[in-house]
């Protein structure tokens, strides 16, 4: 006679159900807390790095940087780079970089970077590269901040493995790696010169080893948490499981097998246990115990998935509202024909810089800026070629003073309020300014809605100065000699 094997009761399948059911609960829930926070620091790295690569890509001059990667992609350069690493001496480096008339842009490029990453603590990296094809299996450096060697510049790296046969230029996202570097999230941003094409990338690599140590914390404590979740819950489970009988515990069990929650779903849909059991006893209450936690669960589930509805419509509104806000905002301080500030915003920053003095003073300067021959293009060519005339006068104003608001203050008056880095090289800046409109006028093969000239004047405050107003007016009067000036050499009209 065949000898039967060992009975497997019911109620050590319950046993086993309780716990399988309770760990996948635990172990869910887990991951779903890992993952959506791991996510959401992914996410908020990858943007910032993203916004900054196309934020400093956005300030450099792409015609220089094309200069610069020819140049010291040629032979000499690399030779005399590569003498100057073996002796430890940038000199060599930066006396060939002067003797091309590279040096002045390249450490104004580099002193940027510096400074960026001085203001953004976060940023580990930031630097400027000639890349190459997606089949290139180098890169080369082209500006790194001042705390690198200047022998650094030419140097060719190897790609990291996740970028090879990638064409870094154009890539979806920024990515998230571990190599030599430690944990980086880098961003790559393309700089185009002046005929719209690629010639180099910014790289942004934002330091997350820090981060992915805290990831690993949260990931123990997650999973002691679900540890004691699991023996809690077990632990009352056996209490319950050991005063069942065989005939309802079968009839709970098949029920069981079939509860399958998701989101949106009502305790049928998603198999809660429905039993017609009503004793009083063990068995009442292991029925009971069990709908409970199924309708528990369900309920959870539902209320977690209505939450984040509610969350994702609520940050859907409050972003629609803030975008709305910010776009009446710009509409109501911005010139519609330049895209500059109006006159509104100047009157409104005015007031702010006389609260300022009032309380013990600002470092500013105004530049009063007059378009010279408007008038002339109006009438000769029409207002349209005027428009024209207009824009370019403020576009040269703007690209001069980058770190610094322009306003429109009349039909042909701009008013620029220097602080900050263009303050610092106010001299500088105001008298290439002039210069750059002394040389569109003089560029006589233009078109006359193309020959750009203006009188430029400008002011500092001084300690005695109780109100802006008192700096307009001699920012105002420089502006009228040099426009003096201009028609004593030029005649005619300025206007």
């Amino acid at each position: 006679m065949k000898k039967e094997g060992r009975r497997f009761s019911i109620k050590m399948k319950m046993y086993i159900f309780v716990v399988i059911a309770v760990i996948v609960v635990a172990v869910g829930t887990s991951v779903i807390a890992f993952r959506t926070s791991a996510d959401q620091i992914e996410r908020y790295y990858k943007n910032s790095a993203n916004d900054n690569a196309k934020n400093f890509a956005s300030m450099v001059d792409g015609d220089f940087l094309e200069k610069l990667k020819a140049e010291v992609a040629s032979d000499e350069f690399q030779q005399l780079r590569a003498r100057a690493e073996e002796a430890g001496d940038d000199e060599p480096v930066k006396e060939y970089l002067i003797s091309h008339g590279l040096w002045d842009k390249y450490s104004e490029i580099r002193s940027k970077i510096t400074r960026y990453l001085e203001n953004m603590d976060d940023i580990k990296y930031l630097y400027i590269v000639a890349h190459g094809s997606a089949d290139a299996e180098q890169d080369m450096y082209l500006i790194d901040d001042e705390s690198i060697e200047l022998t650094e510049t030419g140097y060719y790296e190897d790609r990291e493995e996740e970028l090879l046969g990638q064409d870094i230029a154009a890539l979806d996202e920024p990515m998230i790696s571990h190599g030599d570097w430690g944990w980086l999230c880098s961003a790559f941003k393309p700089v185009y010169n002046s005929a719209g094409e690629c010639v180099c990338i910014v790289g942004c690599d934002f330091g997350m080893d820090d981060v992915m140590k805290e990831r690993t914390r949260l990931l123990i404590l997650l999973v002691i948490g679900s540890v004691i979740f699991t023996v809690v819950v077990l632990a009352g489970s056996m209490l319950f499981i050991n005063k069942v009988v065989v005939k309802p515990l079968n009839a709970m069990t098949t029920e069981m097998k079939k509860f399958n929650p998701s989101e949106n779903m009502s305790y049928d849909q998603a198999g809660v246990i429905d039993l017609d059991i009503r004793s009083r006893d063990e068995i009442g209450e292991i029925y009971n115990g069990i709908r409970s936690l199924e309708t528990d669960i369900t309920d959870r589930i539902n209320e977690m998935a209505d939450l984040i509805k509610a969350k994702l419509k609520a940050e859907n509104e409050a972003r629609d509202k803030d975008e709305q806000i910010g776009r009446l905002s710009i509409e109501t301080y911005r010139d519609a024909l330049t895209g500059v500030n109006n006159k509104a915003a100047y009157i409104k920053k005015a007031e702010e810089l006389n609260e300022q003095l009032g309380r013990g003073g600002a470092e500013f300067a105004f530049v009063m800026v007059d378009m010279n021959n408007l008038k002339r293009v109006n009438d000769d060519y029409g207002h349209r070629a005027g428009d024209l005339y207009i824009k370019g006068c403020c576009r040269m104003v703007c690209e001069a003073f980058k770190h610094s608001p322009v306003y429109r203050i009349g039909g042909d008056e701009f008013v620029v309020i220097l602080q900050g880095p263009d303050y610092n090289d106010r001299k500088r800046i105001v008298e290439k300014l002039k210069q750059d409109y002394e040389q569109c006028w003089s560029n006589t093969s233009a078109e006359a809605w193309q020959r750009y000239s203006a009188a430029v004047g400008m002011a500092e405050n001084a300690s005695d100065d109780l109100t802006v107003e008192l700096v307009f007016k001699r920012a105002d009067k420089a502006m009228y000699e040099h426009k003096s000036k201009f028609k004593a050499e030029h005649g005619g009209t300025s206007r």
